[in-house]
Parts: structure tokens; sequence; C-alpha cells
């Protein structure tokens, strides 16, 4: 794939697994096996499967948080640090509920000793659809959709070239999780970003994502144009996860 900001080959990364018995040999497990792929600039790619498919090892080594066993991982923009940020699970944890949300959305600049202030914050707040206010008071005073957009404004700050997203709507009630997703639609096209997207939610990918990895066993199964997995999915392991979910297989039918 040409103009490629992450180029990613034979990408594996090795867990040790504990001994069954004190004179039991180790074991190890794959959580991610022979991974290949590239993500463009500006694109926004889904990246799907069942829970210990591999795909939240994956981010975190895009992320440079793990280091791979064997491949590699190569970032073609300028700093990772500062334009690649995270936005992860659950908001309520990744939070500080010690800090003012002022100070939580300005951390990751103070950290790379960029100076900002409290217009930086306001301008982020309504980006994220939160008033000037909300800089003053502290996690624990908003609800859990809006600690995700608190969170998401922190990892805007910096101004990044990419966001990459670990079920970022998972731990929120269902008649919020479309609104963050429409958000965070809203931000890929304002701020330009390249969208990684971890989520074993189908509709969210299909609603933000222009190409699918889908991963079982640490290995990807299929990759492509997200309206043709979703419309002739390939693998059987594709088209059951697909089949798994009823509401989501209506959507498609009716669209097609």
């Amino acid at each position: 794939m040409s103009d490629a900001l992450f180029e990613v080959r034979d990408l594996t990364r090795r867990y040790r697994l504990p001994r069954t018995s004190p004179l039991a040999p180790a074991r190890l497990v794959a959580a991610v096996n022979g991974v290949s792929f590239d993500v463009a600039r500006g694109e926004s790619l889904g990246v799907v499967g069942e829970s210990g498919s591999g795909k939240t090892t994956l981010l975190r080594l895009l992320l440079g948080l793990e280091r791979p066993d064997a491949g590699s991982v190569v970032y073609r923009g300028g700093s990772l640090r500062r334009e690649v940020q995270v936005v992860f699970q659950d908001p309520a944890s990744a939070l500080d509920p010690r800090m003012r949300v002022a100070d939580i959305v300005l951390e990751p600049l103070r950290v790379m000793r960029i100076a900002a202030g409290p217009p930086l914050v306001a301008e982020l707040l309504d980006d994220v659809g939160l008033p000037a206010a909300a800089a003053r008071r502290f996690p624990h005073e908003f609800s859990g959709g809006q600690r995700q957009r608190i969170a998401i404004a922190r990892a805007l700050a910096p101004r990044p070239r990419a966001l990459l997203a670990d079920e970022p709507v998972s731990a929120l009630d269902v008649s919020v999780r479309a609104q963050v997703l429409n958000l965070l639609e809203d931000l890929r096209v304002g701020y330009d970003l390249t969208l990684v997207l971890v989520s074993h939610d189908l509709s969210a990918v299909r609603h933000l994502c222009d190409r699918v990895l889908v991963m079982r066993d640490g290995r990807v199964v299929e990759e492509g144009p997200t309206r043709a997995i979703f419309r002739e999915p390939r693998d059987p392991y594709t088209r059951a996860l697909l089949d798994a979910i009823p509401r989501l297989r209506n959507r498609r039918a009716a669209s097609t």
C-alpha cells in the first residue's frame, strides 16, 4: 500500500504460560503470530475478532507499549510519542480521579513540555461536545460517555496524526455508543486522523472503518474493504462473527 503511515511485517508476540507443575516445561503462546499489513495515511482500519484473538496485543505493539519477539512495526511519520495517541476502553480507569479535567486534557502536553493553557482546553472540550465549564470539574462528576469524551480530548491535545482506539464504546451504555462513534467519525475527518479501531463490536467497525482486519488465534484470517467483507465474507470465521449478531445482519440485509 502506498503512502503507508504504519508498516507491519511478520509481527509476532509470544507470552509464557504458567507451568502446569514445577517440573513441566515452559509453554509459550503466540498472541500475535506472523501478522503483516499497512495502514495508509488518513485511513480508518478496524481490527476485529473474539476475545483472545490478539487484537489488543496488536494495538499495544503499534503503540510501542510492547516489543515484538519477531517482525517489525515501522511508523513513517515523525515522533511516535507525539503523533500517535490512544483512547482506551474504560474511561473511568483511564482518567486520574484526583485531577481536574483541564489538567487531564493538558497532561500529554506537559509530559512533552509543550506550553498550553485554558484556551486550548476550551477548544478541545468544544470539539468533543463538552462546555468550557467542564474544565474545572473532576471525572466522577461526569457520565461514562462524557468521561470518554474527556479521554478523547486528551488524546487530541498533541494534535496527533493517528488515533488508536481500544474498544472505545464497549464500556458505555447502548444509548450513548452511537453518539461517541459519531463524534469519532467527525473528529477523524476534522482532524485528518488516521484511525485504528480495535473492537469486537462489528457495528462500530462498519460505521467508522474503511478497511477491516479479522483476527483469530493471533493471525489475520481475512482483510479487505469493510463494505466487501460485510457483504460477502470469504472466511468461515468471519461469516460466523457476522452471523452471531442478528441485528447487524438485518441492517446488512436491508442495505443491500
